[in-house]
């Protein structure tokens, strides 16, 4: 089989990217390429000055070149942490609205959609953005679009919830190039269980319990859906079980069969997890996050996240994460 065209894909990595993000792209390119006997796809690693890059799981990375010298590229893909910035904002930011102005489709895996919103590529653009992510997200950028979908793709723009999905991802751009019957043959070569693509929601797990959202009853998962929708302004459950049309104690009852917890335990570990986002994938004082949480100030919030984390959200901020970095360093161990 021969190809009119190389795919040619540039992997920004910023210190602490999540590897598996990488590996989970790479890996089904090759082995279409492996499947067919042409190169359809080749792949180049790009850091911002091209020096060495250390993933999450402590493996360095030795780039194939500079981000100033990414110009022969058909689309670049952003890997990273929320927290990861450039060394040099203003020029590299500018590199890559170059970029896409020349045609360059421009996405982001996992946390790299922060830089991408960042260096301002997003505008209208919806972005897929991780569950565990959304607050934070949110939070810095409340004027874009983001979707809990697990891809979100248009023709200038590909964003991916995270590393599962851009496995998915590239077997769609498989079957975009080469055929269906060869990104059905990738799949099955890595086990690879079903193609996802846009308008399929992430799964989230449920608060306490090994279930996942999706797996909620009818009623239990509307209510939880209003929770998710006022995390800022704190709603009651009196009007959560007038608006899915049962009683207050229907709404208890349900909620502690199937989750073990009450409505109003459930929302509280909802907004802790929100709260949690923001602490340590946000620069945001304990006071703005208590008020994007639904509190008047910071003294309960922290109370309750010491409950539900048994650590002051300062110090969980400064403790190890190797999915954050600043300054573009891994933040090191306390």
């Amino acid at each position: 089989m021969t190809t009119s065209k190389i795919i040619r894909i540039g992997f920004l990595i910023f210190p602490g990217f999540p590897m598996s993000c990488l590996t989970s792209m790479i890996e089904p390119l090759r082995a279409a390429n492996e499947i067919t006997g042409c190169e359809a796809f080749a792949w180049s690693l790009i850091s911002e000055g091209g020096a060495k890059v250390t993933a999450s799981a402590n493996v360095a990375f030795d780039p194939d070149l500079a981000l100033d010298a990414a110009d022969n590229m058909d689309q670049i893909f952003l890997l990273s942490g929320p927290s990861s910035t450039f060394e040099n904002a203003h020029t590299a930011d500018g590199k890559l609205r170059k970029l896409a102005r020349h045609g360059v489709v421009m996405g982001a895996v996992s946390g790299g959609v922060f830089p991408l919103a960042r260096a301002g590529l997003l505008g209208q653009h919806k972005a897929s953005v991780h569950w565990c992510y959304a607050a934070a997200f949110e939070a810095e950028f409340p004027k874009l679009i983001a979707t809990d979908e697990v891809i979100s793709r248009d023709a200038r723009t590909i964003t991916v919830s995270g590393a599962a999905a851009a496995f998915d991802l590239s077997l769609h751009m498989i079957a975009d190039v080469l055929g269906g019957d060869v990104a059905t043959e990738v799949a099955c070569w890595f086990q690879h269980p079903l193609m996802r693509g846009q308008g399929v929601i992430q799964r989230v797990p449920t608060a306490g319990s090994s279930s996942t959202d999706d797996m909620l009853p009818p009623i239990v998962r509307k209510a939880v859906e209003m929770f998710a929708s006022h995390i800022e302004d704190p709603i009651n459950v009196a009007d959560v079980a007038d608006a899915v049309g049962v009683s207050v104690r229907q709404v208890e009852r349900m909620f502690k069969k199937t989750t073990g917890k009450s409505p109003l335990h459930y929302y509280r570990a909802m907004r802790m997890k929100a709260a949690r986002q923001l602490v340590l994938y946000s620069k945001d004082t304990m006071t703005e996050i208590a008020l994007a949480v639904g509190y008047a100030s910071a003294t309960p919030m922290v109370q309750n996240y010491e409950e539900v984390f048994g650590v002051h959200p300062s110090d969980d901020r400064a403790k190890i994460n190797m999915f954050r970095v600043r300054e573009n360093v891994i933040v090191p161990s306390a």
